[in-house]
């Protein structure tokens, strides 16, 4: 059987147009002062997590796998924390986050305070922020955003999920950079 080598072209141009709308985009950002090798412990605490359970534990146990794989312990009792955790995610749609500036973070930490600055208004459809706060400082030292993700008509989302994790979380700790390096690049 011959291939019609219009249709293989034609094949070919429709996975390239499909290819960009499902690729994950991962970027981090952190607080250079900050000395991540004091960190041991982390307890989560809640930002805006997504409506489905299922989908709400894929994402915690993605990241419980990454951060115990690197060390941590998680501790149930925030207090006793190094860290503190938090995710904010949309799927399908635009949604409004919480502030989530550090200092308005669930746990004793100003519940709502005027000093807080919300970076994040709202998340576009398929984006998973992942934020790591110091406990002791009560600021953000790490932040790892997932973008192209949890579209359930994209396919598996506990793979998807599972992916942008292990990608994110390749990147921390970070290593110290120059002021020149980028911490922005795209997985495609």
């Amino acid at each position: 059987m011959r291939t019609h080598p219009l249709l293989l072209t034609v094949l070919l141009l429709a996975l390239l147009l499909v290819t960009p709308l499902t690729a994950q985009k991962i970027t981090t950002d952190y607080e250079h002062g900050a000395s991540f090798s004091d960190y041991h412990t982390y307890a989560w605490t809640e930002g805006t997590p997504v409506k489905d359970k299922l989908m709400d534990q894929h994402i915690r146990s993605s990241i419980d796998q990454q951060l115990a794989s690197k060390g941590y312990s998680k501790v149930s009792n925030p207090e006793q924390a190094d860290i503190l955790i938090t995710y904010n995610a949309a799927v399908d749609q635009l949604t409004p986050c919480n502030a989530v500036g550090i200092d308005c973070w669930s746990y004793g930490w100003g519940m709502g305070s005027q000093t807080a600055a919300s970076t994040l208004n709202s998340l576009h459809s398929g984006v998973l922020d992942v934020r790591i706060g110091d406990n002791r400082t009560h600021k953000i030292v790490w932040r790892g955003t997932a973008t192209g993700i949890l579209n359930s008509k994209s396919g598996n989302i506990s793979r998807q999920i599972k992916d942008a994790t292990t990608k994110m979380f390749s990147r921390y700790p970070p290593k110290k950079m120059s002021p020149s390096s980028s911490t922005t690049k795209s997985f495609r």
